[in-house]
């Protein structure tokens, strides 16, 4: 198979002429090639492409002759006969020069073992300094139309209908022979040659003619367009002894190319196509095999206008055909008709702007050895490696050695398309371009390849080649039937120059390279092909017999084990493309060796025949076991280019592993499926052991993964060049830059459908179940589904026996049944949807399906098909059920989605149906991560709220822009959607679950406080105070607290310290080091990261600490202590932090420390004390819970919840929040039962922690007096200004100005309102905290904070 890579190669003809040459025709042996010009003939050497020796014509003999037109070359390369305009040939000598006479040689570097004295030193490596005699022409007396050479003749036609057959001497009495075209007979065929109806030939010459030597025949173009083949009877060419045959129905031939290996013809068309035609064995007659054209689909601009065909050549393995148009252009066809690549479209005929460029016009071409083209290996049919060799290198598609140990994860190699590119190396290059064979191992670490002398190879683990060391060795041998891997062992059929002999060798890759290493074996005939399976090496030889060897690992030595003449049945061994070994499991469930042979693409099986007497194995003795012979060959399948089996086993795939995959060209591939019974139940008796099955792919295939049910393949893509803009483009302009691309691609739908249609649903359910684990099989059965409704829904004509319904049928088998149905109808158009789910069911009864099987993303999807499917109302129903059942699982991003669904139902909205989430929700046990990403300001100011700023804050509905009052529809669905958020919430307070119901608020922007407040006196009261401190140990993973040994007598009793560590120490996220890492120009994920819970904190932790402080300086004098009075003047500045913090801080901190060490040398702590700081540490809980305790404590205070305020703060452990709330219960607002249920669950925690947790004992102690307080003055009010002493006012003052520089977040830098509590959202008319005294919050500080805060969340909605 060949590929373009890069840009052609130019070469420049270093002699000044005027003349454009027009021609080139390589010689047989393709060492030198002639161009041809006008008056000129030129003869240039291939490797390196110089230009050796021109002739030009005298102007006199110029006029005589008239210009040059074609030429040909002697099979020996002697001479070359050129024909003129006038009639006549001129045949030329090509003279060597003298023994040392070269024009170029190479030089080696001294010391060099690469010596002149290998054999074919001269020849093949040095451009001789040849020269050019032209002998006697020859006068035809009629212009020339073909021109031919043929063993020691030359054909050639004239246009006065005869056919010249000249003897390359010239010379003697049969030096020349003329035959008339009207003496040939033609016919349809060769039985009815002798009446059948005939042609008639007057006026009629022939246009273009070729040998073809398998079919031993010419080939022939008519001047009025017809199609022939002409057979000679006998061995000598004489006109009663040629027959022709004629092509029915065909006259607009043009030009004519044979393929000697197929046994093919390519007839050129005026039409634009080629017909490829073949010999019937049989009757002798024309037969089309199949046809290349360019097809609309995929050339609709060119495909019709590119005019006749102008020349069509093979490739020298005759693998690949290419044919050029008047017009212009080149294409590539492989030789049953895929089509590889064509230069009249895409990069090739368009510039980077859009505007057209010219097509090349293409003169004459043939194929050289390999030069810019990549081509692989024949006989590849064990490999599941792609090897692909040019020029100079290898191209691979395996990975890393490191990945490709474990076999079963292939397909994570399959994603990218770039190539492991292995340059072959030089040293060996230089003395044995070209590479002729290339091999790799079955791992596809180790590659190996033959040039004309010797081999080389290549280890991917160590990237090294392995040359002979001695350089007589490699040149003494030459690889003939090609070169395979067995083990750490490379087989090699070769030809000894010394012995003058084919021999079979083995070298092991760990050794060096050199014979003394080497087992060889003698064979008796030139090898042609070689292939490994298992431990069996297979040749097939030029006498047309196949044999067959076994290696023995023991002392690495080969052995003869049978011979089958295939002379019978092979009319030429050229004709043979491969030859294989496999093993196919018999009736009896042995495994039986077969030989496949691909006969000029006929695939030709040979079992073993059985039918003879029997013998057991265990009554023949080891070493006398004679092999059973071969039945005659069967003839599997037509038009093969490629066969691909495998030697391993698994019994979970063995549809896969034991089949036979076929390519074939323009028919796509076909695969050899194996069919087992069912539960080694007894097979049918009419069901046959084994199917083929052909499908169509879109790529080229190279190699099949058996197990990954994959086809890998290369593909050509092309990079524009914008260089040069100019009047004169270069050769490079004109052609795009080529590359190769691997491609892969599945095939598994195919043949399940191929199954399906036959009936075998059995099968391809089994099969289906061995491949259900790739990561692909959900793709495949999509692609299934797809294609059957795409060719079923749109077919024009009624379909009698529908597939959809079985293929719905057979999907319903596996679990994704219900996620395949809905990705295809969402990928397919509208139109075709009534009659995917009249197959597959009612879409709402798969959407209730979805929700029973817990699956909301499927469910979500199945809500886009309703709602164009079914009325709004009953999409709405739907929706509803999968909103709650969406909230209830904490599938976050698809309740944001549903938000937005309902909407556009409310609205009409109907045109843009949401997405569906395709990547799953993360999980919400995390915590409040999605703080960031919200647009509610925490802390409800009741300014806003009074100056009607709240609309800009709705957010228990998706931020899609304010609510228009006009739109009433639109308002009732945001209360439909705000009901059933309410509903949401409501149970989770209920059921405590407060961690849900934080990530609820958080994710969806439900205005958690609002709703508070107004269920401060329903369902926000606590019932059960002692239930619901456990479920939040549950929760939030939170330990209870343990006693420490000797707590009592510790003197941190009076919490002295205890104040120092809650209020200094412990503070990691201080405001210095969040406004640090905000202002620099960190990332957000590395910000978010520590700082998650303090974006959203908002001002009231700040306020809680700054009261907690100064409540503390009033109401406890005894703990004036020197350091911590000391601190108390900066305690503003920072935030309610953490214990566990102190592991995780940022370099603020560590100044803090220092400051506590410079400015006060008495913090000195015991053992006791530090002793006590663990044990503290010991009893939180995770940092992430801490931090999301402190969030709701600070939602639950500024919605006034007591009850909850109480119960946090007891887990926390916070005697500042226990003292505050406590103080807050005096005031006149706060209803009777609220005081009353936080007195009764108070008594009824310290009864619970009396008997159950004593953890908890030296807190309540702590707060002991505060407890007493409650308990003594239950019918006491207090006024609520007795908790606003001035001289916290004037540092709440202090703190507002520092807070305004030192916090970065325009929410946290709100104007302070007074003790917490107090300034409670007046969300209710009723019921409320008063508004605190305005002497804390001056007028214009109230209305900057209310500008300020409305913009925010502006430009957050």
């Amino acid at each position: 198979m060949y590929f373009l890579t890069g840009w052609p190669r130019r070469l420049l003809c270093p002699l000044r002429s005027e003349e454009e040459p027009f021609h080139i025709q390589p010689s047989s042996q393709r060492l030198y090639f002639a161009v041809l010009s006008e008056t000129q003939l030129s003869i240039w050497f291939s490797r390196p492409s110089v230009l050796i020796v021109s002739y030009i014509e005298s102007a006199k003999a110029a006029a005589q002759f008239g210009s040059y037109q074609k030429a040909e070359w002697k099979p020996d390369d002697s001479m070359i006969a050129v024909a003129t305009a006038k009639g006549y040939i001129l045949l030329f000598d090509v003279l060597g020069g003298g023994e040392d006479k070269s024009l170029y040689e190479p030089v080696y570097p001294k010391g060099s073992p690469r010596v002149k004295v290998t054999p074919g030193y001269k020849e093949e490596q040095c451009a001789p300094a040849l020269s050019l005699e032209m002998k006697k022409p020859v006068d035809l007396e009629a212009p020339i139309t073909s021109l031919r050479s043929l063993q020691e003749d030359l054909l050639v036609c004239t246009t006065d209908g005869y056919l010249h057959v000249l003897h390359w001497d010239g010379l003697g009495s049969n030096g020349r022979k003329s035959i008339c075209l009207t003496t040939i007979p033609f016919s349809l065929d060769l039985q009815s040659a002798r009446g059948g109806p005939s042609l008639d030939l007057e006026e009629v010459h022939i246009r273009c003619m070729e040998y073809c030597v398998t079919l031993d025949g010419f080939a022939v173009v008519l001047s009025d367009g017809r199609l022939g083949f002409i057979t000679p009877l006998s061995n000598t060419i004489t006109a009663d002894q040629l027959q022709g045959v004629w092509a029915a129905d065909v006259n607009d031939g043009t030009c004519v190319a044979v393929n000697n290996k197929y046994r093919l013809m390519a007839f050129g068309c005026a039409g634009g196509s080629v017909l490829v035609y073949m010999i019937d064995t049989t009757t002798g007659s024309m037969q089309l095999s199949h046809k290349l054209e360019l097809t609309p689909k995929h050339y609709p601009d060119i495909y019709n206008k590119t005019g006749p065909v102008k020349l069509i050549c093979w490739s020298p393995d005759y693998s690949v055909v290419m044919v050029t148009w008047e017009c212009g252009g080149l294409s590539l066809w492989s030789v049953f008709g895929a089509h590889l690549i064509c230069t009249l479209g895409e990069d090739f005929a368009y510039r980077s702007d859009g505007t057209k460029k010219d097509p090349v016009k293409i003169s004459s071409m043939d194929e050289q050895k390999q030069q810019h083209a990549l081509t692989v290996n024949p006989c590849t049919s064990n490999q599941e490696q792609v090897l692909l060799h040019g020029e100079d290198r290898l191209y691979l598609t395996c990975g890393d050695p490191s990945q490709v140990q474990s076999t079963s994860d292939t397909h994570t190699l399959l994603g990218h398309k770039h190539w492991h590119v292995v340059q072959i190396h030089s040293t060996y290059l230089e003395s044995n371009w070209p590479i002729r064979f290339a091999a790799i191992d079955t791992a596809g670490q180790c590659m190996a390849v033959a040039g004309r002398r010797g081999f080389a190879h290549y280890s991917l683990f160590t990237r090294k080649w392995k040359l002979f060391g001695n350089i007589t060795q490699e040149q003494n041998m030459t690889v003939t039937g090609g070169l395979a891997w067995w083990k750490d062992f490379v087989v090699v059929a070769c030809y000894n120059f010394i012995d003058q002999q084919e021999q079979l060798r083995l070298y092991q890759r760990s050794s060096n390279l050199d014979n003394t290493y080497a087992s060889v074996t003698k064979l008796h005939s030139d090898t042609l092909l070689l292939n490994v399976f298992r431990d069996l090496v297979i040749l097939f030889r030029a006498d047309c017999s196949i044999c067959l060897y076994s290696i023995e690992r023991r002392n690495d030595s080969v052995e003869l084990l049978q011979e089958v003449s295939m002379s019978r049945y092979i009319p030429h061994p050229a004709l043979v493309v491969s030859v294989t070994l496999t093993s196919v499991r018999t009736e009896t469930g042995a495994c039986a060796l077969i030989i496949m042979l691909n006969l000029a693409g006929q695939l030709i099986m040979l079992q073993r025949d059985r039918s003879g007497p029997q013998v057991r194995e265990k009554e023949t003795p080891a070493n006398n076991k004679k092999l059973l012979p071969f039945c005659p060959p069967v003839v599997l399948a037509q038009c093969v280019e490629n066969v691909w089996t495998t030697c391993r086993s698994n019994r979970k795939k063995r549809h896969l592993l034991e089949a036979l995959w076929l390519s074939c060209g323009e028919a796509g591939m076909k695969v050899w499926l194996p069919l087992f019974p069912r539960d080694h139940r007894k097979p049918h008796s009419f069901l046959s052991r084994r199917i083929m099955l052909p499908f169509h792919i879109n790529i080229y295939p190279l190699a099949v993964l058996f197990e990954d049910a994959l086809v890998l393949g290369a593909t050509n893509e092309t990079v524009l060049y914008d260089g040069m803009q100019g009047s004169s483009e270069p050769l490079e302009a004109l052609f795009p830059y080529c590359t190769v691309e691997r491609t892969s691609q599945i095939y598994l739908h195919h043949i399940l459908r191929q199954l399906l249609v036959r009936n075998l649903g059995e099968q391809a359910l089994m099969l289906a179940q061995s491949c259900a684990s790739l990561p692909y099989f959900p793709h495949v059965m999509e692609l299934m589904v797809h294609v059957v409704l795409e060719e079923e829904a749109t077919s024009r004509e009624p379909i009698p026996d529908p597939l959809l319904p079985t293929v719905a049928k057979f999907i319903t088998e596996f679990p994704l049944f219900l996620q395949t149905i809905v990705h295809c109808a969402r990928k397919t158009e509208y139109a075709l949807w009534n009659y995917l789910f009249a197959a597959v069911g009612n879409p709402k009864d798969l959407f209730e399906e979805c929700l029973m099987a817990q699956d909301l993303d499927t469910a979500a999807s199945y809500l886009i098909i309703l709602q164009n499917m079914e009325a709004p109302a009953v999409s709405r129903q739907h929706a509803t059920l999968l909103f709650n059942t969406a909230l209830e699982q904490g599938k976050w991003d698809l309740c944001r989605h549903m938000i937005r669904f309902l909407k556009a139902i409310g609205s009409g909205e109907m045109e843009s149906p949401p997405p569906t989430p395709t990547t799953q929700e993360p999980s919400s046990t995390g915590g409040f991560e999605f703080f960031r990403n919200r647009s509610i300001s925490l802390s409800q100011s009741a300014d806003a709220i009074a100056t009607g700023k709240f609309n800009l804050q709705k957010t228990f509905s998706m931020p899609s822009g304010p609510c228009v009052k006009g739109r009433e529809a639109e308002c009732a669905e945001n209360m439909y959607i705000d009901m059933m958020l309410w509903r949401h919430a409501r149970h989770l307070l209920e059921q405590v679950r407060l961690r849900d119901l934080g990530c609820f608020s958080a994710q969806l922007g439900f205005e958690l406080i609002g709703w508070l407040c107004r269920e401060r006196n329903r369902v926000a009261r606590v019932e059960d105070f002692v239930s619901a401190l456990k479920k939040l140990h549950k929760d939030f993973l939170w330990p209870f607290p343990v006693i420490p040994g000797g707590s009592i007598s510790s003197p941190l009793k009076n919490g002295r310290c205890r104040t120092v560590l809650s209020t200094r120490l412990l503070k990691s996220q201080s405001a210095d080091s969040l406004l640090n890492s905000d202002m620099d120009t960190a990332p957000p994920q590395a910000a978010s990261a520590n700082h998650t819970w303090l974006d959203g904190l908002g001002q009231r932790p700040k306020d809680m600490d700054t009261a907690s402080s100064a409540h503390s300086s009033q109401h406890s004098p005894q703990t004036h202590d020197a350091f911590l009075s000391l601190l108390t003047n900066k305690v503003e500045e920072y935030s309610v932090g953490s214990a566990t913090d102190l592991t995780e801080t940022s370099s603020v901190v560590d100044g803090d420390w220092m400051m506590v060490d410079e400015n006060s040398s008495s913090l000195s702590l015991s053992q006791a004390e530090l002793e006590h700081i663990s044990m503290e540490l010991a009893n939180k809980g995770p940092h992430k819970s801490q931090v999301q305790l402190r969030y709701l404590l600070h939602v639950f205070m500024e919605a006034g919840c007591l009850e909850w305020c109480v119960v946090i703060g007891l887990i926390l452990r916070d005697a500042n929040v226990i003292k505050q709330v406590l103080g807050f219960l005096d005031s006149p607002e706060v209803p009777q039962d609220t005081v009353q249920s936080v007195r009764n669950g108070l008594l009824a925690v310290d009864t619970w922690v009396s008997t159950d947790c004593l953890g908890y004992k030296p807190f309540l102690n702590l707060i002991q007096p505060q407890l007493q307080d409650l308990m003594d003055s239950a019918a006491e009010q207090v006024q609520p200004e007795a908790f606003q002493p001035s001289s916290q006012s004037s540092k709440l003052g202090g703190s507002e100005g520092l807070g305004g520089t030192a916090v970065p977040r325009p929410e946290d830098s709100r104007g302070v309102t007074a003790p917490l509590g107090l300034a409670l959202p007046s969300l209710e008319p009723a019921g409320n905290f008063p508004r605190p005294p305005s002497e804390d919050c001056p007028p214009e500080q109230t209305e900057e904070q209310g500008d300020e805060e409305g913009a925010y969340d502006c430009t957050l909605s």
